[in-house]
């Protein structure tokens, strides 16, 4: 598994705990920036990051930046991208299973570490179940590709 991730610098610190853990992890992973605390756009890292996981490139894409919507908000503008803000684990899991997202946002201002880790490893370690959901994911792409 490959994972993007990327943050502003609001979500520098988190984005620098998240990174150790995934080599703790033996997680391969690309990190898109930002590499300071110095004010940036986070609609740059975003894009940048759902970029590469459209491409497939890499697996999945991992985003935070002060509250996970903003980033979120540009990296969902990206064809092909499903982010989902999650702020605890039950969502993690259900964003993967039941919507087939591919790219995590978090908020660093809004969790702490250790839930932030477990809400990572809970989006990496589910999978999209399909069946009915995938109906629904389905339905979402037609709506990207403006045939609704």
């Amino acid at each position: 598994m490959k994972i993007a991730i990327g943050s502003d610098h609001g979500g520098f610190s988190l984005k620098s705990q998240v990174i150790e853990h995934l080599k703790s992890r033996g997680i391969g992973y690309k990190d898109f920036g930002t590499h300071t605390e110095t004010s940036c756009d986070y609609p740059d890292i975003a894009i940048e990051v759902s970029e590469a996981v459209v491409s497939k490139e890499y697996d999945l894409g991992i985003l935070i930046c002060g509250t996970g919507i903003g980033i979120g908000i540009a990296a969902n503008k990206v064809k092909g991208i499903r982010a989902a803000l999650c702020h605890d684990t039950f969502s993690a899991h259900a964003a993967r299973e039941h919507n087939n997202a591919n790219v995590l946002t978090m908020g660093e201002r809004v969790i702490g570490p250790g839930l932030a880790l477990e809400i990572v490893d809970t989006f990496l370690n589910s999978e999209f179940e399909g069946d009915r959901h995938l109906r629904r994911v389905n339905k979402i792409t037609e709506i990207e590709n403006n045939k609704l």
